[in-house]
């Protein structure tokens, strides 16, 4: 079926493309369909639909040397930019109406409040002519960090005649070299509050930060509040970069980083890759539209799918040590429950694929214990090999290019995926996109501390 107006009928397939019956254990409170009428896309492959999905199409990866940063801690000075948006566009296109708020606008805030600008436009959202009492957001982020220079004029107003930082000599000397209005460029809850504003959006509002897991999470949130009859559109997603100095100084300090000397940035990421050796972080931002079905129809919207159900959960053992896999399988049993569906529907999985041999085993495992018999065969992809990953950004811009690829009946493949794993043993689609008629998909996510999210959507 391919994106068209929305008609009564069309909403049928969030059920129809699923076995018959299947949704019957659906209870009365997750009956209300809620569909993806607008994606608003800000990745490494470009801003839009259009040069997002002509990167997918292409095969081409948005991984390369790092540009818009003077330093970086990342091996090689490789990552995932959004080479598009740099101070000068995001003035004078990408985030024009905001240009009075751009001094309070981390990167993170700046790539989420553009993704949000872009989706209600794809939506054509007009929200002026809307119930804003009934408009609502619910935006995941990563922690956000200052780059040393913001603190750096405070710190050294500390010191005096001596070379150390001094604690006692903070309030007195140093706080009133800070900007004013510094800390609320890094509040991870601001991504939300800009985009609120700028749609006059009165309803529900939240923020949720839980790194690479907070897009299923925040899309989870959007999807209840509107099966309670809060809210007839939700405006969500997750933004997140960890390109930035510190960020990447943190992950070069705790998780195994991609580092391959002598060959091409773009095939340093490699999900399921029996020679994969470690992540390579990007920065990215997606919003996703969800409106009520009869809401959509009402004003003939464009329509990309349906979210059916979302899970979660966490795990960690007594030293506090996580078990991604058991959160994995929690997170997407509780997803199935939620849609009232099984695995045998599913018609494609949307990894995690961070690329990191400890991590990608474990989703492999999780996977597995999941699908049983089914778990060799099941097609898997990976969109980090397109994307690196920018932790809470990445999930929803994942979920869009699955979406994306269901409106053309595929599933875009893995890249960099040579030498299979046996400790994975997954049927990871590469090389060429898989055509598929089943357009239901699982999307897996999940953190290095034992969170993990599920989400399952049907594509239009």
């Amino acid at each position: 079926m391919s994106v068209g107006l929305a008609k009564t009928s069309d909403f049928k397939f969030a059920i129809e493309t699923v076995q018959q019956g299947k949704c019957s254990s659906m209870s009365e409170s997750s009956a209300k369909r809620v569909v993806v009428t607008g994606l608003g896309i800000v990745s490494p492959l470009g801003i839009g639909i259009e040069s997002f999905e002509a990167g997918l199409k292409a095969g081409r990866s948005g991984i390369a040397p790092i540009s818009l940063i003077s330093y970086s801690a990342l091996p090689g000075g490789i990552g995932a930019e959004v080479k598009e948006l740099t101070d000068e566009t995001a003035k004078a296109k990408w985030l024009k109406s905001q240009r009075r708020n751009l001094k309070v606008m981390s990167r993170d805030i700046q790539l989420g409040v553009a993704s949000a600008i872009i989706a209600l436009e794809n939506a054509g959202l007009n929200t002026e002519q809307l119930d804003h009492e009934r408009i609502g957001v619910e935006f995941g982020s990563n922690q956000m960090y200052s780059p040393p220079e913001n603190l750096m004029d405070g710190a050294f107003a500390t010191r005096g005649d001596h070379p150390d930082f001094r604690l006692e000599e903070w309030g007195p000397n140093g706080l009133g070299k800070m900007e004013p209005l510094w800390l609320l460029r890094y509040l991870p809850n601001m991504p939300s509050c800009h985009i609120s504003i700028l749609a006059d959006a009165r309803g529900p509002s939240n923020s949720l930060t839980l790194a690479e897991a907070s897009g299923n999470a925040s899309i989870g949130e959007a999807l209840r509040i509107m099966r309670r009859g809060q809210a007839d559109v939700m405006i969500t997603g997750a933004t997140g970069t960890k390109t930035g100095s510190v960020k990447a100084i943190h992950a070069a300090l705790q998780v195994p980083l991609a580092q391959y000397e002598g060959e091409a940035p773009e095939t340093w990421s490699r999900p399921f890759d029996a020679t994969r050796n470690g992540q390579v972080l990007g920065e990215g931002a997606c919003a996703l539209i969800l409106e009520t079905a009869e809401h959509a129809a009402a004003r003939g919207a464009k329509v990309y799918g349906a979210i059916l159900g979302t899970g979660s959960s966490c795990v960690l053992d007594k030293e506090g040590r996580p078990n991604t896999r058991q959160a994995l399988v929690n997170a997407a049993r509780a997803a199935f429950r939620d849609a009232g569906l099984t695995p045998t529907d599913i018609g494609h999985v949307n990894a995690l694929g961070l690329s990191t041999a400890y991590s990608d085993a474990e989703e492999a495992a999780a996977i597995h214990e999941l699908f049983g018999a089914r778990g060799a065969d099941v097609p898997v992809t990976a969109f980090k090999s397109y994307l690196g990953n920018s932790g809470a950004g990445s999930g929803p811009l994942e979920i869009a290019a699955s979406l994306l690829g269901c409106t053309q009946g595929v599933v875009f493949p893995t890249l960099n995926y040579r030498t299979p794993d046996p400790a994975c043993r997954l049927n990871v689609i590469h090389g060429s996109p898989a055509t598929l008629s089943n357009k239901v998909f699982l999307k897996l996510s999940a953190t290095d501390f034992g969170q993990a999210t599920a989400l399952i959507a049907v594509g239009e």
